[in-house]
């Protein structure tokens, strides 16, 4: 399904903007184009995680040492971290009193994500290629 070294930055990079559009359209109260950019962003990070499991197949991740560990517990803790901000949106857009909340919680999520990405770059340049499969 594609290369794993090419498309994992491509969606890693349309997750970001994805992201950078979801922060703007709320700080700017837009509600509809902010519920419809992070269907989208959800949907990017999916097509993400995809692509770095895939591309984790080809390196001797666990050369990299605790960056591994690190990463994979930050990743962990990014992805289910989507679900309080998911859950404070739904609240605010019951109740607009919960809206810090949510910005709280939403820049958590951007801040977890953002660790993954660091965390998770940094694990695969500490990694050796493995040998191709003939």
């Amino acid at each position: 399904m594609g290369d794993p070294k090419v498309l994992l930055p491509l969606f890693l990079v349309l997750t970001v903007g994805l992201l950078a559009a979801v922060v703007v359209t709320g700080l700017k109260g837009r509600v509809k184009p902010h519920i419809v950019l992070v269907v989208a962003t959800l949907a990017s990070l999916v097509i993400t995680i995809y692509f770095a499991e895939r591309l984790g197949e080809l390196y001797d991740l666990a050369g990299a040492g605790r960056i591994t560990e690190v990463h994979l517990l930050l990743a962990k803790i990014a992805t289910l971290g989507f679900l309080a901000p998911a859950a404070s949106g739904l609240m605010t857009l019951k109740q607009r009193r919960h809206k810090p909340l949510h910005f709280r919680l939403a820049m958590l999520s951007l801040a977890l994500t953002v660790a993954a990405a660091v965390t998770g770059a940094w694990m695969v340049l500490a990694s050796e290629p493995l040998a191709p499969h003939p």
